[in-house]
């Protein structure tokens, strides 16, 4: 056995943090290695030591392999981590760690070289009864070749970098045109992210289901695959809202896949924590995709549904341990979401938006038994999202008891959570979850190109939206006349007019607003001439960005986007 005392974690932000969270739990102190723009990040502030690795590009400071390695060794380091993206799938820094005399906390060399790169990868692949998408054989050369290809399998194609990752580095094309010009951006795309340009084709599956299963393997021979997760919901490739287990799964398909999964890990002598990658058709035939040699960013959902650090499992495993638990032993509890939460405009093809956040509250970090609310972030008021990384302000995560309980409970979270200073896609994610498909668990990668083609602008309101704001408008119009206390028995305005205007064809709305007692209100819709009663009550202000109170015996939430 190894003994790890002291880790570095070679990454940054939410990842980073995750990890130096378990270490500490498990009495292991932790490196953290930062770039001049992360010198006051939240992990960097976490961790036992921290130390400089260079500027902010990437290529400066998190791509250096060889000085991260002389740090570790300076610092007296026993093992390294990789988290996920940057170094994390790449078999030269494994092999650098390893030759100072570290122990790299992933796989070993040969299984990156072989699973992390995915034109090897669908080399070993063919050994086994696991169908392959159809596409080229190895790596294409040049332009010429992809749009030959591509003609020969036929479009739609999908172009992909060998050492991609994370959306990058992949294009999809419907054309010659596109073929060409997707060949060269993925190409360059792959420099830039992984420093590999290695470009392989496949036949582009139009709407399928994306399931993976999440693998461990010890040294000592002991397998486990843990239950699915669901990751269909994807823009340009990129996961969105992720969840587990599949709504779409039956227990002999969880397990014909789930078994395949690790055969491949055992055909590559894979030690450690890994995911295996599927397409998943309607009749519930499946198609490799890729194996992720490192830690997903979705790895929490299944932590949530199983018990299962898997960060720490994973510095169990490169330490010499055996799986403390058997593939009987894997049970599902309950129903488990994650949302991306990016700083970015989706109103604006989803641009990112850089900036500090001036405001920044997390929602109620529940850890009950009927409900869990977990924030997976590495970032906090007054952190800057900088332009020379991934946009991510956290992973908001959810459990409930059933699919349906975990949906409500993100939901609830998505209205607490907020964020000011830079735009984000928590409108976004609430209108998933609204969307009839999303919530009957029917859909598929075709999800956001068919019900947000032209991306999301925001959701139209309700006749409900309507009342709710109208109410809410009045009791903070009585609160600033009363300077700032709230008294519904003080003298203040019984009728308030609103006016919302108009959103997109949205035509603008003018209400009155009548408190007829000390919690009935009657709203009327002064173009439509119509009205309704509502009783409202609670009615308070949180900090001062949350608005709460009870509306007809339900509870609502809402936010200032300024004062």
């Amino acid at each position: 056995m190894k003994k790890l005392t002291k880790i570095l974690v070679a990454n940054r932000g939410e990842i980073a943090l995750r990890i130096m969270r378990s270490a500490r739990e498990m009495g292991i102190k932790t490196v953290a290695i930062y770039s001049e723009v992360d010198r006051r990040a939240p992990h960097v502030l976490f961790a036992d030591e921290a130390v400089c690795i260079g500027p902010a590009p990437s290529s400066e400071s998190y791509l250096k392999g060889a000085e991260i390695v002389r740090i570790a060794k300076e610092l007296g380091v026993d093992g390294i981590h990789p988290g996920y993206g940057f170094l994390s799938e790449n078999a030269g820094f494994a092999t650098l760690v390893e030759a100072a005399g570290i122990t790299f906390i992933g796989p070993r060399q040969h299984a990156i070289e072989i699973m992390g790169d995915k034109l090897s990868a669908k080399d070993a692949v063919k050994d086994f009864d696991v169908p392959l998408v159809p596409g080229s054989e190895g790596e294409v050369q040049d332009p010429a070749e992809a749009l030959k290809i591509a003609e020969e399998i036929g479009f739609p194609v999908m172009i992909k970098a060998s050492a991609g990752g994370g959306g990058k580095g992949m294009r999809i094309a419907y054309n010659d045109h596109q073929a060409l010009e997707g060949f060269r951006l993925s190409k360059e795309e792959a420099i830039s992210s992984f420093g590999d340009g290695r470009i392989f084709i496949e036949k582009y599956i139009e709407a399928p289901r994306h399931i993976e299963f999440q693998i461990l393997g010890d040294e000592h021979g002991n397998y486990v695959y843990l239950p699915e997760r669901e990751c269909s919901v994807q823009r340009r490739n990129q996961k969105v809202i992720e969840e587990a287990p599949s709504s779409a799964m039956d227990q002999a398909t969880r397990h014909r896949m789930g078994s395949q999964a690790l055969d491949l890990a055992r055909a590559c002598g894979y030690f450690s924590t890994g995911t295996v990658e599927f397409l998943m058709d309607d009749n519930k035939d499946f198609y490799f995709l890729e194996m992720n040699t490192r830690l997903q960013v979705e790895h929490p959902i299944t932590e949530e549904i199983t018990g299962v650090d898997l960060v720490e499992q994973q510095i169990m495993i490169a330490a010499g341990h055996k799986l403390r638990f058997t593939q009987d032993d894997v049970k599902i509890n309950g129903h488990s979401m994650e949302y991306r939460v990016y700083a970015e405009d989706p109103a604006r093809k989803f641009l990112p938006s850089i900036g500090f956040l001036r405001r920044y509250k997390e929602p109620t970090k529940y850890n009950e038994p009927e409900r869990r609310v977990r924030i997976d972030t590495g970032v906090e008021e007054g952190s800057e999202i900088s332009m020379y990384y991934d946009p991510m302000i956290s992973k908001l995560i959810s459990w409930g008891p059933t699919r349906k309980e975990a949906s409500k409970i993100l939901d609830r979270a998505f209205d607490e959570y907020v964020i000011q200073g830079v735009t984000h896609n928590l409108g976004f994610g609430k209108s998933i979850l609204a969307n009839k498909a999303y919530a009957d668990g029917e859909y598929s990668t075709a999800f956001i190109p068919t019900y947000y083609k032209d991306g999301f602008t925001g959701d139209y309101l309700t006749d409900q939206d309507h009342t709710l704001l109208s109410v809410a408008a009045h009791q903070i119009k009585n609160i600033h006349l009363g300077r700032g206390e709230f008294d519904p028995t003080s003298k203040h305005e019984k009728t308030f007019y609103v006016t919302i205007d108009e959103i997109r064809d949205q035509p603008q709305v003018e209400l009155k607003v009548e408190q007829l007692d000390d919690t009935k209100y009657r709203v009327t819709d002064l173009k439509e001439n119509k009205h309704l009663d509502v009783d409202m009550s609670n009615f308070d202000i949180q900090g001062d960005s949350l608005i709460t109170f009870n509306m007809d015996g339900e509870e609502q939430i809402m936010q200032f986007l300024d004062n």
